[in-house]
C-alpha cells in the first residue's frame, strides 16, 4: 500500500514533526555527493536528522548498481541498523530507487522515507513503491515493489538542479497528462520554459502526482491498469540503454519524451490516436528536448533492448498505447517492422 504523499511548505518543520510522531530505534540517511552537498543543509538543522548515521554514494545512474546497493547494506549492518530502523532517501530518483531498494531487502524490510530533491524524482521514482538498480546494462532489472511510508515533496530542492534535470522530471509529468486529459494536456503544453514560474510548475507537479497515485492505488503492484504509466518506456528504455552503451548518456526524462513520440506514433498507426495531436506534442518535445541520433543500423540494437523490457510476455514486445488523450490502451503488441517503421519516423521528424 502507497504511503503517505505529503506536499511541503516548509521541509524542516514537516519533517521534523513527522519524525516526531514515529516510533523507531536509529536513523539512517542516504545521500549522495550532490545532495549531501546542496541539500542536506535544507534540513540538517533538525535534531533528529543531525543524530542520524548518513550514508554517502556516488551520484549518477551509472551508480545505480548492486556494488553501491553492496555498500549500503554494509554499512547498514556494521552501524546496527535492525529491522525497526529507518532510512531517509534524499536524492532524485537514481538514489530513491536504490535507497528503497536497500531498505526493502535488509533484513527482510526496514521503513524509509523519500525526500525527491529533482522534479524526476518527485513526479516518477520516489512515488509508486517501486525500488531497484539497473543490472547487466538494463535499466531496473532488479527490483522490488516496497513503498516508502511517506513521500515529502518540498520544491525548494528543486531550486538546486538545473534546467535540464527540471525538463528531464517535465516529461513523466507530459505522459501523465496524456494519460488524464486533454485540458491537464494543454497545460503541460502552455509551460513557458524560457521563463518557468515555480509556483506554477509546483501546482501542476502535484497534479500530476495525482494521477500517477489514483493510478497505482487501483493497481499497486502493475497487474493491470498501472500498466499505462509505462507509457514512452519501452522506446525509452531501449534509448536510455543505448545512450550508455555508446558512451554518450542522456538523461532518462529526455528518453522518455522521445519514447513517447514513437509510441504515440504507433498508437497513431494501430489505434488511431489523433495524427494533430501527436505532431504538436512531438514539436514540443523536439523543441526542448532536442533528439537522440541513432541510424538504420543500430536499429536491430535497439529492437534487442526492447525484448529485454520486464513488460514483455510470451515473447512479445509489450507497449502501452493511447486512443486518444485519457483514453489507455495497455498491453498491445508491434512486430518488428511497425517498431522500425516507428524509428523511421522518429529520425524523420527529428
Amino acid at each position: 500500500m502507497q504511503g503517505q504523499i505529503i506536499r511541503c511548505e516548509c521541509i524542516k518543520e514537516d519533517l521534523s514533526l513527522f519524525l516526531k510522531g514515529l516510533k523507531y530505534n536509529g536513523l539512517f540517511i542516504l545521500t549522495d555527493e550532490n545532495t549531501d552537498k546542496y541539500c542536506l543543509p535544507l534540513i540538517n538543522a533538525i535534531p533528529e536528522i543531525r543524530e542520524a548515521k548518513q550514508i554517502i554514494i556516488p551520484a549518477g545512474d551509472e551508480n545505480k548498481n548492486i556494488t553501491t546497493l553492496s555498500t549500503v547494506w554494509e554499512f547498514l549492518s556494521l552501524n546496527g541498523a535492525n529491522r525497526k530502523s529507518l532510512l531517509i532517501n534524499l536524492g532524485g530518483g537514481m538514489l530513491t530507487d536504490l535507497g528503497g531498494f536497500a531498505a526493502a531487502t535488509f533484513k527482510r524490510g526496514i521503513r524509509f522515507i523519500n525526500l525527491p530533491t529533482t522534479l524526476l524524482g518527485a513526479v516518477d521514482a520516489a512515488v509508486g513503491g517501486k525500488t531497484g538498480i539497473n543490472f547487466m546494462g538494463l535499466k531496473n532489472e532488479i527490483g522490488a515493489f516496497c513503498p516508502a511510508i511517506a513521500v515529502m515533496i518540498d520544491s525548494q530542492f528543486f531550486k538546486t538542479i538545473d534546467s535540464t534535470n527540471l525538463l528531464s522530471g517535465y516529461a513523466e509529468m507530459l505522459k501523465h497528462a496524456l494519460l488524464s486529459s486533454r485540458t491537464a494536456l494543454n497545460e503541460i503544453l502552455r509551460f513557458d520554459w524560457d521563463n518557468p514560474d515555480y509556483r506554477k510548475l509546483n501546482e501542476l507537479l502535484f497534479e500530476s502526482v495525482c494521477v500517477k497515485e489514483k493510478i497505482v492505488a487501483q493497481d499497486p503492484t502493475e497487474q493491470g491498469l498501472r500498466k499505462a504509466l509505462n507509457l514512452g518506456h519501452t522506446f525509452g528504455h531501449a534509448f536510455e540503454s543505448f545512450s550508455y552503451e555508446t558512451s554518450r548518456p542522456v538523461p532518462h526524462g529526455y528518453a522518455v519524451a522521445w519514447g513517447l513520440i514513437c509510441e504515440l506514433y504507433l498508437s497513431y498507426v494501430k489505434l488511431g490516436f489523433d495524427k494533430d495531436s501527436l505532431t504538436k506534442i512531438a514539436g514540443f518535445v523536439k523543441e526542448n528536448y532536442g533528439s537522440f541520433a541513432y541510424g538504420c543500423n543500430q536499429y536491430p540494437r535497439l529492437y534487442e533492448l526492447m525484448q529485454h523490457d520486464k513488460k514483455n510476455e510470451a515473447g512479445l514486445i509489450n507497449f502501452t498505447l493511447m486512443k486518444a488523450v485519457g483514453e489507455i490502451a495497455i498491453n498491445q503488441t508491434a512486430n518488428r517492422a511497425e517498431i522500425e517503421e516507428t524509428l523511421d519516423f522518429y529520425c524523420d521528424f527529428f
